[in-house]
């Protein structure tokens, strides 16, 4: 691990770099995707987290009120930390990732998006949905705003 901090860099100074960009990031995209839940009909803020929720508990998440809305929250923050730190381990082996902030983090995005939709959610218990278009860009550009640039920004306030 003392290769991946740049040099004169304190493994403290990495870490509270990746906090800052998973809790920024990961409070942007629940607040786009709570004001896109909203939008699109959907009924509250809690039946999105029991949604999130329902990734692992399924169905059932639904029906549990408050404790699965939480769980959903606890998942939310969990993915966007993982995606986090995957992004600056990424950035600390391949450096271009740092040097342009709104391609690198427009291209994570992209990534972030295929790998939740064609991999995540198919292996997940939530209900499926029909794919939609629309509702892909919708998705895609929420996680460019919120989790791509944010990250990459971080990164590279962190690594240059």
């Amino acid at each position: 691990m003392e290769n991946f901090a740049p040099a004169g860099k304190a493994l403290t100074s990495l870490i509270w770099a990746i906090v800052q960009a998973w809790l920024i990031a990961g409070t942007l995209d629940i607040t786009a995707a709570t004001i896109h839940f909203l939008l699109r009909g959907g009924t509250t803020p809690l039946r999105l987290l029991q949604f999130i929720a329902s990734g692992i508990l399924g169905k059932d998440a639904f029906s549990g009120g408050l404790t699965t809305a939480f769980v959903g929250l606890v998942l939310h923050y969990g993915i966007a930390l993982i995606w986090t730190t995957l992004f600056f381990l990424l950035a600390a082996k391949i450096p271009m990732l740092v040097q342009n902030v709104v391609v690198s983090g427009v291209m994570y995005a992209i990534v972030v998006w295929c790998m939740m939709t064609f991999i995540v959610l198919p292996l997940s218990n939530t209900a499926k949905q029909p794919f939609n278009p629309l509702q892909s860009f919708i998705g895609i550009c929420i996680l460019m705003l919120c989790i791509g640039l944010p990250i990459a920004y971080f990164a590279r306030k962190y690594f240059v």
